[in-house]
């Protein structure tokens, strides 16, 4: 059972929260720094350049979206918390705001190997002016602070609208903050979250790609950041504290997403058009006005006409309501019979409770996922997935929110996968699935090697 709230007791929670109690003295005070069964992220606020005064109200949100999220938060601005044995009690470690040289060699040292050992570093706001000459903090973080303009309104433009942090947001987020500048451009080592509209502000020096959100998976560990934060009222925004809870769940574990490193693609479904689509067999879809395809009534296929593709990669996000059936087809000829489609390409199945073969993530019919792999990466009814579809020559691999879940090669002559279209399945009245940012990258047409 999940707990929820504080772990210490009032007085440790207090000393902690003051920076006076040890890590090593924290994990006694629980037992002898192993976990227990819920998750726990620790809170870190040491500041040896730019303190900001909204860091209270930093760590009491992260407090507030544990109580109601289902993890425990501690809060400390001692380094000495930074020990193998103390961080091995921690799902997370937030820096909340940090600024300059915060952790010694031996806390460094212990930080990277807890990284390494699957644990996950969420960074808030000057997490990014932290820790300058620690090569290995700069790779988590994703990029170091260079310098900002004025606090004023920007508009933030979401590009992942799938991820926990993020999914709850329009395609594009008005708000006020102090917007950093960045030395280098994290997007070819990061997934990009949301970034901003330089021509929506005055002082970005990002030439117009200026990436303010991101996730990855790195060595060994997760990390997110934000470069929100900056102002106390950012954390009494409800928009900002979903944006950060849904960092920390993805970070914990909680949810699933795709945080590799996404570039070259181009949309076939912006959420906007659905120019080059056209529908084969009865049912629809609708177009709601947040960009969401959703299927209705069936069974049909909603595909890309315009035309077909050879090598490729497709990605797009999806989400059930609940035991709902729908399906991704790759591969087949032109035709306004959806059962062409069936007979002579291949579905990725969208299903959670049908037999192995007939399940989310199979070759419908063909080949099963592999299940234990897919059941880790899987999101529930209500959350957003991301499949990508990796098709080159006779090979199609997919992969789960970031996962390869399955990899089959194509032997029938009928189903090749040398020159086909691309559509989504409304199955049923009853199952209602939907769909967001399609999106495609061509591959150059040669054997596929490797993942």
């Amino acid at each position: 059972m999940r707990a929820t709230g504080r772990v210490t007791t009032a007085a440790v929670g207090a000393a902690l929260l003051l920076g006076t109690v040890s890590g090593t003295a924290a994990s006694q005070a629980d037992g002898g720094g192993g976990k227990d069964d819920g998750k726990r992220v620790l809170v870190f606020s040491k500041t040896a350049g730019f303190r900001h005064d909204s860091i209270p109200e930093g760590i009491t949100a992260i407090e507030e979206l544990g109580r109601t999220g289902g993890f425990r938060v501690d809060a400390t601005e001692n380094a000495g918390a930074f020990t193998p044995r103390n961080l091995r009690r921690y799902d997370a470690v937030v820096f909340m705001s940090t600024t300059g040289d915060v952790l010694d060699p031996a806390q460094q040292r212990a930080f990277e190997g807890y990284i390494r050992g699957g644990g996950a570093y969420v960074g808030v706001h000057a997490a990014a002016d932290t820790e300058y000459d620690w090569e290995f903090y700069g790779g988590l973080a994703g990029a170091y602070f260079r310098s900002h303009p004025a606090i004023q309104p920007a508009t933030v433009t979401v590009e992942d609208r799938a991820h926990p942090a993020t999914a709850h947001l329009a395609r594009t987020w008005e708000r006020t903050d102090e917007w950093y500048d960045y030395r280098s451009n994290p997007r070819e080592r990061a997934h990009v979250l949301a970034s901003l509209d330089e021509s929506s502000y005055s002082g970005g020096t990002m030439h117009g790609d200026h990436p303010i959100a991101w996730c990855q998976n790195y060595q060994g560990g997760r990390a997110f950041y934000t470069g929100g934060g900056h102002t106390k009222e950012s954390y009494a925004e409800p928009a900002f504290r979903e944006h950060l809870l849904g960092g920390i769940r993805w970070a914990i574990g909680d949810a699933q997403a795709d945080c590799r490193p996404e570039t070259g693609y181009r949309p076939l479904f912006d959420g906007t058009s659905l120019a080059g689509w056209k529908q084969a067999g009865p049912g629809s879809f609708t177009l709601d006005e947040d960009g969401t395809l959703t299927s209705s009534d069936g069974m049909g296929m909603l595909w890309y006409a315009e035309r077909g593709f050879r090598s490729y990669s497709l990605k797009l996000d999806w989400r059930t309501a609940g035991d709902d059936n729908s399906g991704v087809f790759v591969g087949f000829p032109p035709s306004d019979d959806p059962w062409s489609a069936v007979n002579n390409g291949y579905e990725i199945q969208i299903d959670a409770t049908d037999v192995p073969e007939r399940t989310t993530g199979s070759v419908y019919g063909f080949r099963s996922a592999d299940l234990d792999k897919r059941d880790r990466a899987l999101n529930p009814p209500g959350e957003w997935n991301t499949y990508e579809i990796r098709v080159e020559g006779e090979r199609l691999r997919v992969w789960l929110n970031g996962v390869k879940i399955n990899d089959y090669t194509n032997t029938d002559p009928a189903r090749s996968l040398a020159d086909g279209h691309i559509g989504i399945q409304n199955h049923g009245a009853e199952d209602q699935v939907s769909f967001r940012d399609i999106r495609i990258k061509e591959l150059p047409a040669t054997a596929a090697q490797g993942d």
